[in-house]
């Protein structure tokens, strides 16, 4: 089993930065794909971000492409997310997420394991 667990959430205002973090444990992630998901009250849970085991590959949403950076460090078994140039339009709870797979998949139910959630509001 894998615990996720996300910090980093809070109130920012548009064009503002927040980096959020989410640590894993139970067992090591190292070979897990991991991924950054949100949801927005009345929508569904949608692909942000993700990132293969070595951190060679990644994807983004179109909507965070050029603002939003993943990153992992796999010492720390940890996964970042660093959102720049946030809009009202990112206000959601995100999740991050584990996928014991070879690419980064952009499905929900490609993934394995979730956390919890970390609110992000941006106010405009």
């Amino acid at each position: 089993q894998v615990q996720l667990v996300e910090s980093g959430g809070g109130l920012v205002q548009a064009g503002g930065s927040l980096i959020l973090s989410c640590g894993a444990s139970g067992r090591t992630v190292t070979n897990y794909v991991l991924g950054w998901f949100r949801q927005a009250p009345g929508k569904e849970r949608e692909f942000v971000a993700g990132i293969s085991w070595s951190g060679g590959s990644t994807e983004y949403a179109d909507s965070v492409k050029g603002r939003f950076t993943i990153s992992r460090d796999n010492a720390k078994n940890t996964v970042y997310l660093q959102m720049n140039t946030l809009k009202p339009e990112d206000t959601a709870v995100y999740h991050c997420a584990a996928d014991w797979g070879f690419r980064v998949a952009i499905t929900a139910r490609s993934y394995d394991y979730w956390g919890q959630g970390t609110q992000v509001t941006v106010s405009s």
